[in-house]
Formats: structure tokens, sequence, C-alpha cells
């Protein structure tokens, strides 16, 4: 297998895609296109490895098999390796972390534009519309919840590592980067997070990256 990937620093999608591949146990080899650059207008101009998604990372081949979108990615890999590796397996707790990534995966659009994703940077004070908080709200108030009701066996949303971790992984970086405040237990989690094995070899990989995208950047990165 193969996984097309943009900047670790930027790309939350890419970061969604990954750490699927990783939670599925298999084989991959990783290649990075830098968003935005001359390799990646190369890239989607040719039919290359990205041109099947139209331009979007990531992109997973696996033989004759290409798949984009990173939730597309982890129910693909989900197959090959079976639900329980991704999903909690009792029926409530399933349904509520498949809830919890198709709202992820589909909503909170003031927070993405207003906080986009830099592993790099730390804003001293950030100030968010009232539809942003009211998305660090929500998530806030489904996180309590998952941990609340599911969270017994260990850090995570559902104890163990799963899909929903792997999709609101973005959401950490996002609160950690602007200065988010946020509950103890979610701070608690945060950190499970941040300090989980493959986020610390992302972490690592996006600060050593050398690539800087300004539109990204602003003065009050410290």
């Amino acid at each position: 297998m193969k996984l097309i990937i943009g900047n670790k620093n930027y790309s939350s999608w890419s970061l969604r895609g990954w750490l699927a591949v990783r939670q599925s146990g298999l084989h991959f080899e990783e290649l990075t296109i830098p968003l935005y650059g001359e390799k990646w207008d190369q890239a989607k101009r040719e039919t290359g490895e990205i041109a099947p998604s139209h331009g979007r990372v990531p992109v997973l081949w696996d033989g004759d098999a290409v798949v984009w979108d990173s939730l597309a990615i982890l129910d693909y890999l989900a197959d090959r390796v079976g639900r329980d590796r991704f999903w909690p397996k009792p029926d409530d707790a399933r349904a509520m972390a498949r809830s919890m990534v198709a709202e992820m995966h589909a909503g909170y659009q003031a927070l993405r534009a207003e906080c986009p994703m830099n592993i790099r940077r730390r804003v001293a004070e950030h100030s968010l519309s009232q539809e942003a908080r009211a998305d660090v709200v929500r998530i806030l108030t489904l996180w309590a919840e998952a941990r609340a009701r599911f969270g017994h066996g260990g850090p995570f949303l559902f104890g163990t590592f799963c899909a929903a971790d792997i999709f609101y992984a973005p959401v950490v970086s996002r609160f950690l980067t602007y200065g988010v405040r946020v509950p103890g237990f979610a701070e608690a989690y945060m950190q499970a997070v941040w300090e989980h094995d493959w986020m610390g070899a992302w972490i690592a990989a996006a600060e050593a990256e050398q690539w800087r995208l300004e539109q990204y950047e602003g003065p009050s990165a410290a």
C-alpha cells in the first residue's frame, strides 16, 4: 500500500488518513507532496498518484484500488482488517462513535476556517467568532458524553484509541495551537492524544519540515 499525504504541519486531512493506516496495522509506503508548491501543482496536472482524487490528499493506493477522502480510507481499511480495530464493539458506543466521526467529517466549518491546523504554531491570543465558539462547545459536549458513557477503559473518547480519536486528533492540535480554553477532562484527553506514540511521530516530522505556508502563519504566532 502507498499513502500520499500533504505537509504534516498543516494537513489535517492527511493526519486522519495516516492515523487510520497506522491503526490498521498494515504495512504502507508514505509519500509526501508539499501543499500548494511546485510539485503539488505538477502532481495535480499529471495523471499520477493523486490525479484520481482531483488533487486532494490523502490518497491510498492498494494494488489497483485507489481510495481518497479520510473517512473513505478508514472505511476501506476497516473492511480489510475488521471493524473492531477501528470502532467500539458495543452497539451503543459504536453508534455514537460513528455519529461523532460523521459530524467531524462534515461539520465545524467555522472552527476549521478560523483555526487551520498548524502543529508548530502557538498563538498567545486568538479571538473566535460566535460560530466557531459554538463549534468548540459542541465538540466539548460530545467529548464529555463519550468519556462519561464509554471512556472508562482508557484515556481516549471510548476508552481505547479508535476512529473517533483519529478524526478528532486535528481538533486537539487546533485547540493547542490557538489556546482554546477547555475543562480539565478535555485537557486530560488532549494530553493522551498528543502523547500517543503515533502522534509523537507525526509531530516530530511536522516540526522537522522546511516548508512554510504563509497563509497559515501570522504575526500572533509565538
